[in-house]
């Protein structure tokens, strides 16, 4: 199992070989969607049917405090009122721990992995980036968070919208959680090994994620599995810095008119809609999207003000 070098600039478009398109959504369900995740629901929807692909819907539920009860449902309701349908049967991550369970053994056997009891605010007091005191003190796994060894991180990969993406050489190189001290897997452990299992051909999502996706990267590479292409739209913020999103309360896309909304993300991904479309069948509205739809009109950049 070999390691890329951190110096070589990862460009997954080059590194895999072409193979039918394979997309996905992925939302946490810890509210509604509101409009950054009809933005990144739309982009994700519109790239995969553009390139005549599978757009595959998969609910992030492994983080139980952080969850809304009936939130998933909400989730697949909108995305149907929106005319945004789904290809297969959606995945549910809390189904999927025999996976993880399966690949965290296999890190752990190899070496890669080993327990830590650090806090957040020890890390904090360090510095804010995670040191790797624990990696020699042979700590047991139970009541500890499991931190994978990151001997090279990677430190820029090619994005298909934001280009090239240099990340912190330290924060490249931290070794990350991949299993929490309270049992519930990690998020980078996760939806890396997901998108390995689905097949995911390009990652269509929320400029917020471009440093984790680093981290998926490497964990993709140093489990020997094709690297899919990333594309990663602009944040819907109101103003610098103040993205929208559900913890602080964003509105519903539910409650909203849902031709004049899917028209305002429309434009907010630069596509110019035309003003007349508003009136049309939200299903029109959607087939004038992917026949229209150019990855290239959208703003090549990481946060965007609402107008």
């Amino acid at each position: 199992m070999t390691l890329v070098p951190a110096s070589r600039i990862v460009n997954p478009e080059t590194d895999r070989q072409s193979k039918p398109y394979i997309g996905r959504f992925a939302p946490s369900p810890s509210g509604p969607l509101h409009f950054g995740s009809l933005v990144a629901a739309l982009g994700s929807y519109l790239q995969a049917k553009a390139n005549q692909g599978q757009w595959l819907v998969r609910i992030e539920d492994i983080d139980p405090p952080r969850e809304v009860a009936g939130a998933d449902k909400a989730i697949l309701t909108t995305l149907e009122q929106y005319g945004l349908t789904w290809d297969g049967p959606v995945r549910y991550q809390s189904q999927q721990t025999e996976l993880y369970e399966q690949v965290l053994t296999q890190l752990r056997e190899q070496g890669l992995t080993y327990a830590c009891q650090c806090t957040r605010a020890m890390i904090k007091q360090q510095g804010g980036l995670y040191s790797g005191s624990c990696r020699q003190l042979a700590l047991t796994d139970k009541n500890n968070a499991i931190r994978l060894h990151v001997e090279q991180g990677v430190t820029a990969f090619i994005d298909k919208l934001q280009g090239q993406v240099f990340i912190n050489p330290d924060m490249a190189h931290e070794d990350f959680i991949i299993k929490r001290k309270d049992g519930l897997y990690a998020y980078n452990l996760a939806v890396t090994l997901d998108d390995i299992d689905q097949g995911i051909t390009e990652v269509v999502r929320g400029a917020d994620l471009l440093e984790p996706t680093a981290r998926q990267i490497g964990l993709m590479q140093l489990l020997n599995a094709p690297v899919p292409d990333y594309v990663h739209l602009p944040l819907a913020v109101t103003k610098p810095g103040f993205k929208l999103s559900k913890q602080n309360h964003a509105p519903s896309i539910a409650d909203q008119d849902i031709r004049q909304t899917t028209w305002r993300a429309l434009a907010f991904l630069g596509q110019q809609p035309p003003p007349a479309l508003v009136h049309e069948p939200q299903t029109n509205i959607i087939h004038w999207a992917i026949a229209h739809w150019q990855l290239k009109k959208v703003a090549h950049q990481t946060e965007q003000i609402l107008s």
